[in-house]
């Protein structure tokens, strides 16, 4: 299966548990920049993977590994989405709000697995995730920033913030 036929399936029917190909992006970023997530792929169907097609797995299992030899070759995950102030929909139904859901996701999909649980790291993966979870629209306590000037910034920091995490979570200093 191609990732066109990947993202057909995951826009159909079929795909009653599975996330949409924008928020499936945002999701697979997370579990690629951030502290590995042993279940990602159940996670991903919300513990019914199992009566997901095998090749649908697979594709998945590739694009997350697409998103990883990007990184690895010292090269930005480009968002599927064009996040200039222009262009970009910061309603909730958005791409953008897509994305940020499924990335916020991926982040919390597994209590075993704290992206805060290092004094070291924690108020800069606080700051380096603020962006998506304040796109994501899922804190209602965070809607007092969510104006159109400062959703632009936060959008436009969406690619260095992935890599900065990237770098955070899996690079040695």
């Amino acid at each position: 299966m191609n990732k066109q036929q990947l993202f057909d399936y995951l826009e159909s029917p079929a795909n009653e548990i599975g996330l949409d190909p924008i928020a499936a992006h945002g999701f697979l970023t997370a579990t690629v920049v951030g502290k590995p997530l042993p279940n990602w792929l159940s996670a991903f169907f919300e513990g019914g993977d199992s009566r997901v097609p095998d090749d649908v797995k697979a594709a998945l299992v590739a694009w997350q590994q697409e998103l990883v030899d990007t990184l690895k070759a010292e090269q930005p995950i480009e968002l599927p989405f064009d996040a200039s102030e222009e262009a970009e929909d910061f309603s909730e139904d958005g791409d953008l709000a897509a994305w940020a859901i499924g990335f916020v996701d991926a982040m919390y999909s597994d209590e075993n697995v704290d992206w805060f649980d290092d004094p070291d790291t924690e108020e800069e993966v606080a700051m380096l995730t603020l962006p998506m979870v304040v796109l994501s629209g899922i804190d209602e306590e965070m809607d007092d920033m969510r104006d159109d000037e400062t959703l632009a910034q936060m959008a436009n920091a969406l690619e260095d913030n992935i890599t900065e995490l990237f770098l955070l979570f899996h690079t040695q200093e």
